[in-house]
């Protein structure tokens, strides 16, 4: 993390290799080349970041340079989360989006960790009959999620009781890969949770339309060129059809 982004980029390998990844049905798919990893604005659809790579470059690693780069080579004050699958559940990486501002929106996964005592699977605490706590909250001064009672708690003969707090407060800090902003599992996490599949729309699109998976270059030096050119044609057209649907919708306002 804290390596330049300028000599991140410079070690990545750009050789062909063979590359394995999961597919919607969750089987591995298997191919010798190359890998294209992408940073896109989930409403706008453009792509903020590329990286190029071998096949074998495993996604985790290219998130931190694209990451970088998001940071340091872009002005979007308005950016808030950042939203990946579960091939992005690493330590390092919630610690670099925090270290940016924003939030962590990634699927968590399990690799074989017990269930936390005293907590659901979506890290929220629960109570002494262990049904859990209610997301109500972020207070964004203090990144702390403020939890209340479970609803099962209303006629619970413990709830007067010292054993069960009426307010639950947790700093995200304390475990940045266990607790974000929103909290797991609730439906603001959900809700930001799906917009993530426009990185895979995005995908198709370069696959579909711009022959991206089509590229049979020996040398990852072309390759690599030929890679950057249909990112920037992407936007490019993605810019220009932008501006044209703007201007067909100020004409029938009009």
């Amino acid at each position: 993390m804290d390596v330049p982004l300028h000599e991140l980029r410079s070690e990545v390998p750009q050789d062909p290799k063979w590359g394995v990844k999961k597919n919607s049905e969750g089987k591995n798919v298997f191919w010798y080349g190359y890998k294209g990893h992408l940073a896109v604005g989930t409403s706008s659809q453009y792509i903020l970041q590329s990286l190029f790579s071998s096949g074998s470059l495993n996604d985790g690693k290219a998130a931190i340079p694209l990451l970088k780069g998001v940071d340091e080579c872009l002005s979007l004050p308005f950016l808030t989360y950042q939203t990946m699958d579960a091939g992005y559940d690493y330590a390092p990486i919630y610690v670099q989006v925090h270290r940016m501002g924003n939030q962590s929106v990634i699927a968590y996964n399990k690799k074989n960790e017990a269930e936390p005592i005293g907590f659901d699977k979506h890290f929220a605490p629960t109570c002494f009959r262990e049904h859990s706590y209610r997301y109500d909250s972020f207070y964004a001064k203090y990144e702390t999620l403020k939890y209340t009672r479970p609803k099962e708690c209303s006629d619970c003969p413990l709830a007067n009781e010292s054993i069960c707090q009426k307010v639950y407060k947790v700093k995200i800090t304390t475990d940045l890969r266990k607790y974000t902003a929103p909290a797991r599992g609730s439906k603001a996490w959900k809700h930001i949770s799906k917009r993530r599949s426009a990185v895979e729309r995005v995908n198709g699109y370069l696959k579909e339309y711009f022959q991206l998976d089509n590229v049979r270059y020996r040398t990852g030096k072309r390759a690599k060129v030929h890679f950057d050119i249909v990112t920037l044609v992407y936007n490019a057209s993605k810019l220009a059809s932008d501006r044209v649907n703007l201007v067909l919708n100020q004409q029938q306002v009009a």
